[in-house]
């Protein structure tokens, strides 16, 4: 069980709150703003409250791995390149948080373009329910430093500004970084939010006591991302739905001839040993008997019909075709429990975005119809989105990475801190 915000009096306190704004910019505009929303309800709660302040932290990008491949850019070009004036233009966190100030309706107080550290006196210095804003946490090499000491030199800074850690960023719950785990160390306490509290909500249950039957829809590229999370939902799930190109790793597997699909041929034993524990444990898996193929992957391809199990040489399947989505529905309507992890075609691509646009609606019909259905990973999350049909699940992570190695099983440092 993890301890919330609501579980401790918060009046009069200073908040240290880790949250997750690392959104999608452009030119210094936010694209994308489901992440800084998604926190909103727990900052509303926090200042209603009457804290004292309120002090955010998140990073955004990462500015070290984006600066190391525009300066090998440039120099390919024979450009100059200035590191510092690169990563002050690009990863800046003012503009997330003035755009913050407009979803709140009242000011957010930037706290300087300086880093982190030292802002003790700033902050305690802010009239009663000020809302401050960190600069980017990972312009500090100690925030993902893997050396412990590393991190907690800039965790124990952190720790200053605040007498309550509230973390409320899932999207980075599988890091051990300064600011989402760290820090717990050197405060008196540490909650979560209502973001954090919702996902353990729903994600958890499903690895440790689903309402059962538990169907998991399991897609995307490659096998070797989802190994784990393939075998820990096998121990609960009476069915695994298989799509995308991985399904073709199973197929081939299995002796099926898969044409140019994609494969990974160093993962066909780990896919005959995935096959063989869910025959032994009972659980139907569910893999395309039917496929829309192209000659090449492009979205102007022309698509082709394959009405069978095998491909011919010739064609890559880029999507499931209508008797595998006939098998999805009648796997979907007995479940009470649904998860979704990865599309089942190349849904970017128009014409071959049948499949994962039809696994939508059959999610959204099963939650209409009382099963719990929960969404997790980046490329689902963003295929629902597309079909205008996120409002439609039980609930739509905001993690990829994290929801992923929830769903494996896993203990997350940024929610092992929040534990009572």
């Amino acid at each position: 069980m993890i301890k919330t915000v609501k579980d401790l009096d918060l009046k009069g306190k200073r908040i240290i709150m880790r949250v997750d704004f690392n959104v999608p910019m452009k030119d210094g505009v936010v694209q994308d703003d489901t992440r800084i929303t998604a926190a909103i309800p727990t900052i509303n709660y926090i200042l209603g409250e009457g804290v004292k302040t309120l002090t955010l932290m998140s990073h955004l990008g990462d500015p070290s791995k984006d600066a190391k491949a525009a300066k090998e850019k440039a120099e390919k070009g024979g450009k100059p390149f200035d590191e510092a004036a690169y990563i002050k233009g690009k990863h800046r966190i003012k503009p997330v948080a003035d755009y913050l100030a407009k979803k709140l309706g009242k000011p957010v107080v930037f706290a300087g373009e300086d880093g982190d550290y030292g802002k003790k006196g700033f902050i305690d210095g802010q009239p009663a329910g000020t809302v401050i804003m960190l600069e980017n946490t990972r312009f500090h090499k100690e925030e993902t430093a893997k050396d412990a000491a590393d991190r907690d030199k800039l965790a124990k800074e952190l720790a200053t500004y605040g007498d309550i850690f509230v973390n409320d960023a899932f999207g980075t719950a599988h890091r051990d970084h300064a600011s989402t785990a760290s820090i717990a160390k050197f405060v008196p306490v540490s909650v979560a939010g209502f973001l954090m509290e919702k996902e353990v909500n729903y994600l958890e249950p499903i690895v440790t006591s689903p309402q059962k039957p538990l169907a998991a829809i399991i897609g995307g590229a490659k096998v070797s991302s989802k190994i784990a999370v393939l075998e820990s939902l096998l121990k609960n799930a009476s069915a695994l739905v298989i799509g995308g190109g991985m399904a073709y790793t199973f197929l081939k597997a299995q002796g099926h001839r898969v044409g140019k699909s994609l494969i990974e041929d160093d993962q066909l034993d780990t896919a005959k040993k995935i096959l063989d524990t869910a025959k032994k444990v009972g659980a139907d898996i569910v893999l395309p008997v039917d496929h829309v193929a192209a000659e090449a992957f492009d979205a102007g391809a022309k698509p082709v019909s394959v009405d069978s199990l095998d491909l011919p040489d010739n064609l890559m399947g880029l999507d499931v075709g209508p008797k595998t989505l006939a098998k999805y529905k009648d796997v979907l309507a007995k479940a009470k429990t649904i998860v979704w992890n990865g599309p089942v075609g190349v849904f970017e691509f128009d014409a071959f975005a049948t499949g994962t646009r039809e696994v939508a609606k059959l999610v959204a019909e099963a939650t209409a119809k009382g099963a719990i259905t929960v969404v997790g990973g980046g490329d689902s999350v963003a295929a629902v989105n597309k079909f205008g049909l996120a409002d439609k699940m039980s609930h739509v992570s905001t993690g990829g990475g994290a929801s992923l190695e929830l769903l494996e099983g896993k203990k997350l440092p940024g929610i092992e801190v929040c534990r009572s």
